[in-house]
């Protein structure tokens, strides 16, 4: 779960974004929206809301969202979608370390949450 200050332009963005990892908009009403893979929309794994204590939603310094991708193809598009939503470059998509088997892809959304996408090749 990710803290935000504008739910709808946190909706919008997600919806995009989180599509391209196979995962929809499975749960919304005015203070949250849930996400869930596309073949297990009761099985959420991801919320957007905002605080329930009424204060401004932050990102914390150090945190991090993964999210796993099938295939490399998914977080690459995982970035370029998530940059042309308004999402600003936290990592550009490649292998981490340089000789390992893990590739990453990093942003930050609308709120300034970091956000990742792997795969295992």
């Amino acid at each position: 779960m990710v803290g935000t200050n504008d739910i709808e332009s946190a909706n919008k963005f997600y919806d995009i974004v989180l599509g391209t990892l196979n995962l929809t908009k499975a749960y919304e009403d005015t203070k949250c929206i849930g996400y869930a893979k596309d073949t297990a929309l009761e099985e959420i794994e991801f919320y957007i809301t905002k605080p329930a204590n009424k204060e401004t939603a932050s990102f914390g310094n150090g945190n991090q969202i993964s999210f796993y991708a099938d295939n490399k193809i998914k977080v690459d598009k995982f970035h370029e979608v998530a940059l042309k939503a308004g999402g600003k470059d936290e990592g550009l998509p490649g292998l981490r370390p340089q000789n390992g088997n893990v590739y990453y892809a990093y942003i930050r959304d609308l709120d300034g949450n970091k956000i990742c996408a792997y795969t295992n090749l």
